[in-house]
């Protein structure tokens, strides 16, 4: 196991990265290259930068993961995903921004 996947941030980003693709797979196929292919891209790179500049992942993961909060969201308000699903993706995200969210803080001293 690398060092960094002993944070319970990065284990929250990893679940709600999972649940992203396994939900998007649902939608659309003309929706491959646009809201798709967004929504995958964000939340993969939440983990993904736990390789990188720790505290420089720590913005970066901040930032993908307010940018999927809003593509949920505007997925949700086109149809792609139902409310239950919506709601079992707001959850995952809210607790994976909220530990990444804390990880920052204790790293900057915010």
């Amino acid at each position: 196991m690398a060092p960094y996947e002993r944070f319970e941030a990065f284990q929250l980003c990893h679940q709600l990265a999972l649940a992203v693709y396994r939900e998007t797979a649902a939608f659309p196929k003309h929706e491959q290259y646009g809201l798709f292919a967004q929504a995958r891209r964000a939340a993969f790179s939440a983990p993904a930068q736990y390789r990188r500049r720790f505290r420089r992942f720590l913005d970066i993961a901040l930032g993908s993961l307010a940018e999927l909060g809003y593509a949920i969201r505007f997925a949700h308000e086109l149809g792609f995903l139902d409310s239950d699903h919506r709601a079992a993706l707001d959850e995952a995200h809210t607790r994976a921004s909220k530990a990444t969210w804390v990880l920052y803080a204790s790293m900057t001293g915010k």
